[in-house]
Formats: C-alpha cells, structure tokens, sequence
C-alpha cells in the first residue's frame, strides 16, 4: 500500500463516480423532456467542474497514485473498493469529464425520441469511464470496463442508423469477447497474488515468462479490440456510422482510450518481459493500422466513415509510441491520446451538425457549403488541420514526439530507423484523405449542387459553444504543451524506470527463447 496516498478529506473520486449515476436515477422520475436535457447537462456539467479540481490538488512530483479512496468491499474473497490518480490516468479521466456536457448538447436537438433514455444512457456511461480510469481494484475495473457496454449498446442499437441492430451487436460481441480473456487473465493473477486483485501488488512481480506470454496475449487481445488495432477494427466503422453523433464522439474519444489505456495500465507493468518478447510484432502492426487506417479513409465517401477510419490510423501512431518504450514515445502516446480525444470528437460534432441540415453524410450532399456556412466551415478547418498534424495544432506535438520516440528506439538498438520512416507516410495520407474533405466541403467544384438553402442555417449559439472549447484546447495544447506534459512525467519516467529495471532480464529471456 506505499504506492497509495490515502485521501482523507473530500471524496472527489467517489463523487466524480456516482454523481452521474445519482442524476440518471434522478431522471427515471422526469417525464419532460425539456427537464431531462437541462438535468443531464446540468450533471455532466458540475462533474466537469469538479474534476478541475485534481488538477490543483495533484502532485506532478510523484508517481504514487493520489486522492486513493478504500475501503473493504467483499472480505470472503479479497475484493476492495480501491480508487486513485496517477499521471497515467489524470489526463483520461479530464478527457472524460471535459467531453461529457458537450456530448448532452449535441444531442440537445439530434435526439428526438426517448430522450429521457437517452440522457440515462449518457450518465450511466460516464460513471462506468470515469470508473475504469480510476479502479485500482480488478474486480471494480471489470465491472466497470463490463458495465460500459450496455449504455453503449443501447445508444447505437435504439438511437443508431438503418442499420444500428448490425452495428450494436458486431460492437458488443467484439469487445465482450475480448474481455473474456481478460477475465481469465484476471483470474489467474487474483491466485498467484495472494488471492488478492489489487492491482499495484500485481506490478513488477517476477511471474515466469511463459506465465508472462499468456497474460500479455490475454491482455492485448482484450485492449487491440477496444483501441481498435488492425486487424481487430472491422466493428468500429460500423458502429461510429451508425451510432448518433453523441455515440460517436465518445466512441472516438474516450472507449477507444481504454484499450491503450489497458497496455499502459496493465500490460507494461505486469508483463514486462513478454512485452519485449512481442513488442516488435505489436510495432510492425501498429505501423499496418497507420497506412492501412489512411488509405481506407482517403477511399471514402461517407464523412463518418472516413473519420472512422482515420481513427484506426491516429491510434496506431498511439500503440508505436506505447511500444518504442521510451519517454518521448509514452509521452507523446498519452498527449495524443488525449489530442484524438480532442480532434476527433470535435470533427465527429461537425459531421452531426452538417447532417442535421441535409440528413447524409456523403461529401457530395455538404459539397461547397463553405460559401454559406463560413462559421461553421472555419471550425471544420482547423479541426481538419489538427486532425494531419499541422504545426501550431494539438496533434502535430503528439506525432512529432512518437516520431521522436520511434527514431530514438531505432538508434538506441544500433538500426536504421525504419519504424519511423514507415510511419511518416501515415501522416502524408492523413493530410491527403483530411484536405480531401476540407475541400469538398469548403469549395467542391464547378458543379456543385445548389446550397443556397443553408445561407440561414450556419451554426447556431449552442452549437457555438459545443465547438469552441474543443478549438481551444487544440491551439493550447498546440502552442503551449508543457502544462500537460508535466502532469504525466514523473509518472511515466516511473513506469520506464521500472521497465528498464525488468529490461535485462527481459532481452535475456527473449534471446533463449528466439534462438
């Protein structure tokens, strides 16, 4: 327990947990629909505001994890209510939090049916993510990481396009199959830990290396489907497209987290040799999402589809830089976490806006509204620019230090950096299939159809506000990246520190079992 700060004050954690959950009891007893959006944005709101407040009370100089709540939960089998911060996960549970007001109003005039539900629905998740990032316990994490599907399920299956019943179960058995070998996993390291689930005793434990090979394999099946990497990602298409805007932007900017959040969290720290053992089969297919999730973007019509697709790219660059095992690469691996989250999530709300005028997705339907949309094509374009990596945007200080990274692992190890010269062109295409949509939105051509209708429905007040603050934080974390950096050093520096004291033993254990 020395990895703990026990907070005795405040319970912030428990509160940013439960409150979600206490509004959608809460609107189990409202029937106006009017009331249920004003609740739900109310809740998600003050969770938001108050999740500022690890920010102030969050200690950068250490990497113990901090604001620790616990308590016995089941004492027959070891099962305690455990939660905690460190700078791994701050970031995530921020990201979270920040999103969930804006996701209520885009759905504000969207959903139009069941909204009470809907709103629910909303709540339920957000106490299930909040959750997943805070659990130090395995059994709290797994129901939580299990209890998130439901709500998501539902979004899709109930609120979804034409074909939301396909999408709905591809995404719910995907991910719960995945978790089944979690579950195993778990299981096994709750009997070979003192019958115990904490999850900080499980780290850097000196588990046999064919033990090691099993859980990381349990483990990267359960966390590839959830971020998701090639060739796991054929449910996510399906279910972006066919969820409602506010499915979609969480999809892309919290659940797909998980799973990296998952390698970080779980992976490194419990199976270190392993992870060397397999690390560059897991970098080659990160380099394949990169260039695989470009090109199927750059061959699309359909603006969900597209940035669907670029998501399978944006998060191979998060796994290579996971995987190089160095600071520059972690680093810029969580910050990009967090700039996808950013980016597109925000494109994900310029899709539903544009959609909810001319109800389609397709670029030619949206071809050449710049002319009468001037506000809201300025936010899709620099959406679109961070989305590449332009210099100035969130992204571009992401990918230049998982580049970073990916060159230093390459000359660490005496090689020609080929790991990153294969992930440039993932960058050149990015620009390629974004500037693409940018214009054809913006300007089309010389036969574009006639949108002189949408001259009065620019973007709204409300709309506005839902898209300004994503702008805000892609300029500041663009021009100013230092704040956020130092909220995850110490605690990366620790996770590395600690590899590299596995390190030895691990390049030992690779080369008996290689030659």
């Amino acid at each position: 327990m020395d990895q703990l700060l026990i907070n005795s004050g405040f319970p912030i954690l428990s509160v940013l947990i439960f409150l979600p959950l206490v509004g959608a009891l809460v609107l189990l007893f409202i029937e106006n629909e009017e009331l249920c959006r004003k609740l739900a944005l109310a809740t998600t709101s003050i969770v938001g505001l108050l999740s500022i407040r690890l920010i102030f009370g969050f200690d950068k100089t250490t990497a113990q994890f901090q604001f620790v709540e616990h308590r016995t939960w089941i004492e027959a089998f070891n099962i305690n209510y455990t939660l905690g911060v460190d700078g791994i996960s701050i970031l995530l549970i921020l990201l979270t939090t920040i999103i969930m007001p804006f996701c209520v109003l885009a759905s504000w005039s969207y959903i139009k049916t069941r909204v009470r539900a809907f709103m629910i629905c909303l709540l339920i998740m957000e106490t299930s993510m909040i959750g997943v990032f805070v659990a130090l316990d395995f059994v709290l994490f797994y129901i939580l990481w299990e209890a998130m599907l439901i709500p998501m399920y539902l979004l899709i299956g109930i609120w979804g396009g034409p074909r939301k019943i396909y999408a709905s179960v591809k995404f719910f058995l995907y991910t719960l199959a995945g978790s089944i070998l979690l579950l195993v996993g778990i299981i096994w390291l709750y009997t070979s830990n003192d019958y115990s689930f904490f999850i900080p005793a499980m780290m850097w434990q000196d588990y046999s290396v064919t033990a090691q090979l099993y859980l990381f394999v349990a483990f990267f099946l359960a966390f590839a489907i959830k971020v998701p990497m090639f060739p796991f990602h054929t449910w996510l298409p399906a279910a972006h497209v066919e969820a409602p805007t506010a499915g979609s932007v969480i999809l892309a900017s919290i659940l797909l987290k998980m799973g990296t959040y998952g390698f970080l969290r779980f992976a490194l720290p419990i199976t270190p040799e392993a992870t060397v053992i397999l690390m560059p089969y897991v970098l080659w297919l990160s380099i394949a999402g990169i260039i695989y999730g470009g090109f199927t973007a750059l061959a699309q019509s359909d603006m969900k589809k597209l940035i669907a697709y670029s998501s399978v790219g944006h998060m191979g660059f998060v796994t290579l830089g996971i995987f190089v095992l160095n600071i520059n690469g972690v680093e810029g691996a969580i910050l990009q976490m967090v700039n996808h989250g950013i980016t597109t999530g925000a494109l994900f709300l310029c899709v539903g806006m544009i959609y909810e005028r001319t109800h389609s997705r397709e670029l030619r339907s949206a071809t050449g509204i710049g002319k009468y949309m001037p506000i809201y094509i300025t936010f899709l374009a620099f959406f679109s620019l961070s989305a590449f990596g332009f210099p100035g945007t969130n992204s571009f200080v992401g990918e230049f230090m998982i580049l970073a990274g990916a060159f230093e692992f390459s000359t660490s190890n005496n090689e020609f950096p080929y790991l990153a010269l294969a992930a440039i062109p993932g960058a050149v295409i990015a620009a390629a299939y974004m500037l693409r949509m940018l214009q054809k939105i913006a300007w089309g051509g010389t036969d574009n159809p006639d949108q002189s209708w949408l001259k009065e429905l620019d973007l709204n007040t409300r709309e506005i506000v839902t898209l300004a603050p994503f702008l805000f934080f892609v300029f500041w974390i663009g021009l100013g990246p230092q704040p956020f950096l130092d909220l995850i050093h110490t605690s990366v520096a620790e996770l590395l520190q600690q590899f590299d004291l596995h390190h030895a033993k691990a390049i030992a254990a690779a080369g008996s079992i290689l030659h």
